[in-house]
This record gives structure tokens, sequence and C-alpha cells, in this order.
């Protein structure tokens, strides 16, 4: 977003900032929105901020954006969640998502999944961050076996709150799976067809028969220097958008960037987890990236609000009120 000169003067001088008026999204479909992806790339880049447990509070990261720079992100960012009293709250979850669409900010949502060889509710040491046998790995993903029916509960727990955001108009960059090319997960480390490629591939077959229509599937990887990030890939039929996490780095290298650019093979890029707001320099070396999504306290954590700032008022960065379909 390009910043007027009363409003950087204004900026400079610790004064609030006005945001841009949004413009509230109307029902629409998920092509809608990946084709305004395609329209950007290499022109803009939607801003993201996400916002972590506890559930009951899905908006507090992202008025941490607003609190900085007095602009909202053009994302939204929440989780489905894995904690008790955070599963609890998933309605809330999906009520901001409405909102947040309704304000004029595109949503997305991650899943941190309980590993099917715990309870459906789990802490995340030792129920999302856990290591499974190859073998226990296979029966989740092989018909009639009881993991299998166990994790195809789990997923149907889902169905019903994405199915209400399917009913409002509500176009969802749906991540499960995320950085399965780590190991720190129970679905990660795993490449190949029968691996993390093809639980996903499950996921989203078995969500395509429940009428999940909303859903932009968006596949993703960390930035691990290890490389080879194409044998976690489901395939193009599967993944409608290719995105990485940057944990490794600040910032994707040159090499990170063409990864991703070759296994998405013309389909829409994006950071999907970062910790370093995006500067100058990526901002304008790498413009094929079509959104990016800082994590939770990371922003303040990891940036100082002139970093912030500066992020959200650089040219080519879109926020709430400045996505514009059709």
């Amino acid at each position: 977003m390009r910043v007027p000169l009363a409003i950087g003067a204004a900026l400079l001088l610790g004064a609030a900032l006005l945001p841009v008026p949004a413009t509230a999204f109307p029902a629409t479909s998920k092509a809608t929105v990946l084709n305004h992806l395609r329209s950007i790339t290499g022109t803009g880049i939607v801003s993201g901020q996400h916002n972590k447990e506890p559930a009951g509070s899905p908006g507090q990261y992202t008025r941490q954006v607003y609190d900085v720079t007095g602009q909202w992100p053009g994302l939204w960012g929440g989780d489905m969640m894995f904690r008790a009293d955070d599963v609890a709250n998933r309605q809330r979850v999906v009520d901001q998502a409405r909102q947040e669409w309704a304000n004029g900010s595109l949503v997305a949502l991650t899943w941190h999944a309980c590993s099917p060889t715990v309870g459906r509710t789990c802490e995340f040491e030792g129920g999302v961050k856990t290591q499974i046998s190859n073998t226990q790995f296979q029966q989740i993903v092989t018909g009639g076996t009881a993991l299998n029916q166990t994790w195809r509960s789990r997923m149907a727990e889902v169905v019903p709150y994405l199915r209400q955001l399917r009913d409002a108009g509500v176009p969802v960059l749906w991540r499960p799976f995320h950085e399965m090319n780590e190991t720190w997960n129970w679905w990660g480390g795993r490449p190949g067809a029968n691996g993390g490629a093809k639980i996903y591939q499950q996921m989203r077959d078995y969500f395509d028969s429940q009428g999940l229509t909303n859903l932009i599937w968006v596949w993703n990887v960390q930035d691990n220097p290890a490389g080879g990030w194409s044998g976690y890939y489901p395939g193009a039929g599967y993944a409608d958008v290719v995105s990485l996490d940057v944990w490794y780095k600040g910032h994707p290298s040159a090499g990170d960037y063409q990864q991703i650019q070759t296994i998405a093979a013309g389909k829409p890029i994006a950071i999907a987890e970062m910790g370093k707001v995006p500067n100058a320099a990526l901002l304008t070396s790498q413009t094929r990236w079509a959104y990016f999504m800082v994590w939770s306290e990371q922003l303040r954590g990891s940036n100082t609000n002139a970093e912030i700032q500066a992020a959200y008022f650089h040219p080519r960065v879109l926020n709430q009120g400045e996505i514009r379909f059709g």
C-alpha cells in the first residue's frame, strides 16, 4: 500500500493511522479467490496474520497489526485446533472467519490435528508433535483399519464447521498437513506416493465427497535446506496453492523461491508462515508470492514497529480494503 505524505508524517510522529475503508466481500466461490491470487501475481501481495490459541480469542494477533499500523491484514489466519478447550471453541473460530470475510479480508485455516494414535483432543507435545511408526501411518491411510476409522471420524468432526463457511459463501485457504517435509509432526517426513502425499489426497477426496466446494487447497512445506520438496507433493489435481513456511531463514532464499515455483508450475505461490515480516528487498525481488502470513506471537516478538509498518505500507502490499475481485 502506498502511504500518502500526510499519513507518512503521522506515522513518523507516532500518531494513530486511519485504516482504508473495508469493502465487504459478498458470498463468492473459491474460483473467484483463486483467480484473484493469479491476477495479482507479480504485481501485489496480500498481507496476512495468523491467530493461534486460545480459540476463544481468534482475532487477537490481527488486532496487534491494527494497533501498530492502523491497517487490518488482507488475510486472516486461524486454526481448527487440538487442545480440548480450543476444540470446544471451534465455533468461535468459524464466527471470526465469517466476520473477517465480511470485513473484506481473505480467510485461511490451518489444522494442527491430533494423531489418530491419541485422543480426539490432545496437547501439542505428544499429540500433534509426536512420532508414529511407518506401520501406524500406513494403517491410518488404509481403509478398514481401526486407525483409519479413527482418522475419518476426526475429519468428520471438522466438516460441519467448514460447511458453515461454504453455506455463507466464504472461500477458505485450507492448509492441512503443513510442513510435511518436517518430522516434528505425526504426518511428516514421509516422501513418496504412500507418504504425506497420500494422506493429503485422501483428505481432499473425503472433503470433496462432503461437498466442501469452498476449500482452496494449500499444500505446504518448510524451508528445510535438505530440499527435495517435490517428493511430498500430492499432484496438480490436489493442490490449488503451493506454499512455503520460512523458519530456517529470515526470508526465503532465491533457491527456495525457485523451488516452490518449479513445483507450482504456474499455480499461485505463498509464504504461509514467517516470523520476520517481508522487507523491501524481498518484496521487490520475489514478486510472485501471492500472500504472506506472519505467525501469531512472532509479529511483535521478531519485528519492530517500524518493520511492521514498513511492510504494511509498502506499495506492493494489499491490506484489508485493497483487495478487489473482478
